[in-house]
């Protein structure tokens, strides 16, 4: 498991920032740069069960099955990712799912003047590094134009 690191400066609030991170319909839009239809069920409260999810190519559902670890408005969110969803089925014990599971996904949101740097920390797979790097960089391009505009 490798610790992938990004960052982004935002002209725009802390408060926003996270507003349009989390809210659902603005985060459907930049985390598209994942996955296409990407959506959440769930809340982002401590200790909520979340399923992060969108349709394959045969249009079944799949996606994530997490837990939000830790919640701090403003400040910071710890996601931890404990399975995969497929076919509406949760797994947290395949071969395949014990790979990565559990695995965290931590943001830290920075007052930087009248900018927000946004800090993102996440544990992954190292087969899955240059995809994730890719698609990093693309859904903060739009979270950071979302958030300016």
């Amino acid at each position: 498991m490798e610790k992938l690191h990004y960052s982004i400066l935002i002209n725009a609030p802390k408060k926003k920032v996270w507003e349009t991170m989390l809210n659902d319909k603005t985060y459907r839009e930049w985390t598209k740069a994942f996955h296409e239809g990407s959506y959440f069920e769930g809340n982002w409260e401590k200790g909520s069960e979340m399923r992060f999810l969108g349709p394959d190519a045969g249009g079944e559902l799949q996606g994530m099955y997490s837990k939000i670890k830790e919640n701090i408005p403003y400040q910071y969110i710890s996601i931890q990712h404990l399975g995969a969803i497929r076919n509406g089925k949760i797994d947290t014990t395949s071969e395949e799912v014990k790979k990565w599971a559990p695995a965290l996904e931590n943001y830290t949101f920075e007052e930087k003047g009248e900018h927000t740097e946004l800090l993102i920390e996440m544990d992954i797979a190292a087969e899955y590094k240059e995809e994730f790097d890719k698609m990093w960089g693309r859904a903060l391009k739009l979270l950071k134009q979302q958030c300016e505009n």
